[in-house]
């Protein structure tokens, strides 16, 4: 048993590796960002189509990971994955120029994809009932390991920069930032490359091997993670599906054995729900726009970005107690306690949003007279310029500190200001013409926009809000409820999501469905993004918190009473669940 364990651990390895780079991939770019602002030469257009090739490179080879992963095998496409990230890294580091840049950065987000799809897989076929959950979840637990490390990377290069600014060298600290953003693509390097190692040095899936006829190599997987009784016991139910599978295609029954029997249909859509739904959380929203959330809610920027460090953290911890529950209280509880511990801090949130937001004056009218006939917009926002716009609106500001946000489209792509404050030190608020780089990088931006009209397009200011900088005491307020969304968020949609998509599909399917079903995750992802800004403007923070509550309810309600309890059950006897005509009934019933 002592061998079984030591596999074991190793599969552990290599999820939690394939985690950790699919957070890196999506989280690295935030750190190297301003430094390749300031040293590249590139406008923000192509800047833009930068981060974003990580999405695209994503969705595409999202679609086709299951169709290679049948066809290749599972080890051999995560093996294929390791090495495009491994590949990546020096193509983005050694570069110079748009071109090495968006090719390095879309095979990083191509791997990404392959990874979010191939790991859960392979570990899903692979580990044993009582420790697939487990497995599973160290994905997800590395791969917020991912987002801090992108974090510490980012405060590390920002500590040294200040020490090399003190010097007043403007060549030294060019030098400095244009190989602060190559470093920190650098040192994500060694995890990508034992990620290879170890994907090298494991089974292929057991599953997919007896589909292709090899018995004895998946018996010889199987032994590796398994004891030999539960070896062969297993091996025989996985004989007996691909039998009873055959049997029935062979007498003419190919009506009765399509992808529209029950058994396929109900736990595809059952996944794609959870899946989809797991986005409507507003999760990756509330992770992106934290500082700005903050900021508003009134926190200092030094106490937003502390803010946004603790919620990583909060992140991370969390999702590890979340990994040790999942094989001890099942995925239902986790799913069930998790989204509606969403719900109440998403109302909780967004109560506190509509109390600040109560004295919010919009004076998008006034701000709409200072744009230039270039279309452009600078504002100086002090506390002259603060009673002037509010008193155009027949406002006062009353002495208070007052906070502006300007919310502005050119054409159907649509942008925010920072948030600036009338009692603080700043530079003007600029706005300036910033669009998608091409038309691949519009589609993620706006889906239906029309990208050669708004290069022409007038610039148009969609909201410009003014209110009373909020007490610290409220920004604490909102960062706590925040901690609890994700908290909650961790627990049990962060470790359940990816157990959910592998462990639901049956086996035929399995691999084209997480396909299809990571592709309406990432679409519904892309959706959020794009309306997210429109309805900030338009309604207002509370506006955006209440629309997740109210989606989290149709999470709370599918995870519990719609979804089956997959604990200590092998996946041929989950796809044996869904065979029974009143599997759903049953399920609500029970």
């Amino acid at each position: 048993m002592q061998h079984v364990r030591a596999y074991n651990r190793l599969l552990f390895g290599v999820a939690g590796l394939g985690g950790l780079l699919f957070g890196i991939d999506v989280g690295i770019i935030a750190g190297a960002l301003p430094y390749l602002e300031a040293t590249s030469g590139l406008d923000p257009s192509h800047l833009s189509f930068i981060v974003a090739a990580v999405l695209l490179g994503s969705v595409i080879s999202s679609l086709v990971a299951g169709a290679l992963a049948d066809l290749f095998g599972r080890k051999t496409l995560m093996l294929i994955s390791a090495l495009m990230f491994v590949i990546s890294i020096p193509l983005i580091a050694l570069s110079h120029g748009f071109g090495p840049l968006v090719f390095g950065r879309l095979l990083q987000g191509a791997s990404a994809g392959l990874i979010g799809v191939v790991v859960p897989l392979y570990l899903a076929e692979c580990l044993g009932p009582d420790t697939r959950g487990r497995g599973t979840g160290l994905f997800q637990w590395l791969l917020t390991f991912g987002f801090v490390i992108a974090g510490l990377i980012t405060l590390y290069f920002s500590y040294r920069l200040g020490v090399v600014s003190k010097l007043g060298n403007a060549a030294q600290i060019f030098a400095f930032k244009d190989q602060a953003w190559r470093d920190t693509f650098w040192v994500s390097l060694p995890p990508g490359l034992l990620f290879v190692l170890g994907s090298a040095i494991v089974t292929e899936s057991p599953r997919w091997l007896l589909r292709r006829g090899k018995k004895a190599a998946a018996l010889a997987a199987l032994q590796r993670s398994r004891a030999e009784e539960q070896a062969q016991a297993e091996l025989a139910q996985m004989e007996e599906t691909i039998a009873a599978e055959r049997a029935k295609t062979s007498a003419g029954s190919a009506f009765k054995e399509s992808l529209l029997r029950r058994k396929y249909v109900i736990p595809f859509i059952l996944a794609c729900v959870i899946l989809t739904c797991n986005q409507l959380t507003g999760v990756n929203s509330i992770i992106g726009y934290n500082t700005t959330i903050l900021l508003q809610a009134g926190l200092s920027d030094y106490q937003a970005h502390i803010g946004s460090l603790l919620f990583s953290i909060v992140n991370f911890g969390v999702t590890m107690i979340g990994v040790l529950l999942v094989d001890r209280k099942g995925r239902k509880f986790l799913l069930s306690l998790g989204s509606a511990g969403i719900v109440l801090s998403l109302l909780a949130t967004g109560l506190l949003f509509a109390r600040t937001q109560a004295q919010q004056v919009d004076v998008k009218r006034a701000v709409q007279t200072m744009v230039r006939p270039d279309q452009t917009l600078s504002l100086k926002f002090d506390s002259a310029a603060a009673q002037k716009l509010l008193a155009s609106a027949g406002a006062n500001a009353g002495g208070r500190p007052q906070s502006l946000e300007i919310i502005y489209s050119y054409g159907d792509y649509r942008s925010v200001t920072n948030l600036v404050r009338s009692n603080e030190t700043a530079l003007p608020v600029t706005i300036s013409r910033s669009l998608p780089a091409n038309k691949v990088a519009a589609f993620f931006s706006n889906p239906f926009g029309h990208l050669d009209a708004a290069r022409s397009a007038p610039l148009r200011i969609d909201a410009a809000r003014i209110a009373p900088v909020p007490s610290q005491t409220n920004g604490w307020l909102v960062a706590l409820t925040l901690y609890l969304f994700m908290a909650f968020f961790a627990v049990g949609p962060g470790v359940c999501v990816w157990l959910a998509l592998s462990e639901l599909m049956p086996t035929r399917i399995r691999s084209n469905g997480m396909s299809i079903a990571l592709f309406l995750n990432t679409g519904t992802s892309t959706a959020i993004a794009g309306v997210f800004l429109p309805t900030v403007g338009k309604y207002g923070y509370s506006a955006m918190f209440f629309g997740f509550a109210a989606c989290t309810v149709v999470y709370f309600i599918t995870a519990t009473w719609f979804l089956p309890e997959t604990k200590g059950k092998t996946l041929e006897q989950i796809e044996e669940r869904f065979e029974s005509p009143g599997a759903l009934v049953d399920e609500f019933a029970g």
